[in-house]
């Protein structure tokens, strides 16, 4: 099997670095589609439109609908052939930047992803969960390349919730547990082939990253304040993440995290990194890590408010039929969850899923913690 190594043409991370959005984005092209929702729009749209305006770049405005859906990336790419479109750019969240993937590979135009958060790892990937158009996981596309342009701004990213960059940082641990997994199993990449060195080393270094880093960042965050540290889980949660999952493989977490999805209810509030991290202490059980390994993810899921008990991502009325449900879907043929490096039953994860409630619980009860601790 050949192995596979991806990544994004061009990555540019700073502060202010929008500012230079037209000198980099016109080497490209000369008509953008510039696609973002209704609040990007109003925090950082119209002042990316007027700076490539000023390039003598031609800007087609278009509003991300909410879902990257079939039919939301239709739409939009008959909206980019009317305008004659020849680059497209991606402003704002993960759904919004895999919406712009699908139409710029459907058009064959050059691409621009400029996250707005760092709460995903969407960037840099050249792949596109895709939803329905209620919100529950449909399918992924892949494509032949990946953007050809990431423009990383920390300013506008510090200038965020913080939940969006905790979020990230739930996402991007997930990404060494995972291809540790891929890495044992022999497995395969999300695009198929086998991981390389260099993806694998590259994931590693987001959990080392992301352990030495992440509270120092939170609390920039916080005071909206673009530090080294920031900076460091910015590129952790983006670059190191994006092209250590897609470059080093997937395995259990993201699985489960896709099988939530299917289940009615509250759990749909939360982020797609906040389900991920409850996928990922998940996989831990699945996989019988000694505690100290439990305890130290867990510890720092704690200390950034992630969900990591059922009552966290409104489960703990959940019935049996409800969690074969998630079960079912996280198992299915051709989920990474196949990744593992030992065969993966829907009970099996039905029973990780409650066993980390109950070891989060037990390690409350070690560490006296208590709620207002988050």
């Amino acid at each position: 099997m050949e192995k596979v190594f991806l990544s994004p043409s061009r990555y540019v991370q700073g502060k202010d670095v929008i500012k230079k959005a037209g000198a980099y984005i016109g080497k490209l092209g000369n008509r953008a589609l510039v696609l973002a929702d209704k609040f990007v729009w109003n925090i950082a749209g119209n002042d990316l439109a007027n700076i490539l305006e000023r390039s003598d770049i031609r800007v087609e405005k278009v509003a991300f609908g909410g879902e990257c859906s079939k039919m939301e990336i239709d739409r939009i790419t008959e909206l980019s052939k009317k305008a004659c479109s020849n680059v497209v750019i991606g402003l704002g969240g993960g759904k919004t930047l895999d919406a712009a993937k699908g139409v710029a590979n459907q058009l064959g135009l050059f691409l621009t992803t400029i996250p707005t958060t760092a709460s995903t790892d969407a960037p840099t990937s050249a792949v596109s969960v895709i939803y329905t158009d209620k919100g529950a996981v449909e399918s992924y596309r892949f494509y032949n390349k990946n953007p050809d342009l990431v423009l990383v701004d920390t300013r506008i990213i510090t200038n965020a919730p913080p939940r969006f960059l905790v979020s990230g940082i739930a996402d991007a641990l997930a990404t060494w547990v995972e291809a540790r997994a891929v890495k044992q199993s022999h497995g395969q990449i999300v695009s198929g082939g086998a991981p390389t060195i260099a993806g694998q080393a590259i994931a590693e270094k987001a959990e080392q990253v992301l352990f030495e880093y992440s509270l120092q960042a939170l609390e920039a965050n916080k005071n909206k304040l673009v530090t080294s540290a920031l900076e460091s889980v910015v590129e952790a949660n983006t670059l190191l993440s994006g092209i250590g999952f897609e470059s080093g493989g997937l395995a259990a977490a993201h699985a489960i995290h896709n099988g939530f999805t299917a289940i009615d209810g509250n759990i749909h509030h939360l982020t797609h990194g906040e389900k991920v991290a409850y996928g990922t202490i998940t996989q831990l059980v699945l996989e019988n890590k000694p505690l100290n390994e439990l305890d130290r993810y867990i510890g720092l899921y704690l200390q950034l408010g992630l969900p990591v008990t059922l009552k966290d991502i409104y489960l703990e009325n959940a019935t049996d039929e409800d969690f074969y449900k998630i079960a079912e879907i996280a198992t299915a043929e051709g989920e990474s969850i196949h990744n593992m490096p030992f065969k993966v039953t829907s009970d099996d994860v039905v029973q990780a899923i409650k066993g980390t409630d109950a070891y989060v619980k037990n390690y409350k009860k070690r560490h006296g913690w208590r709620e207002e601790q988050k």
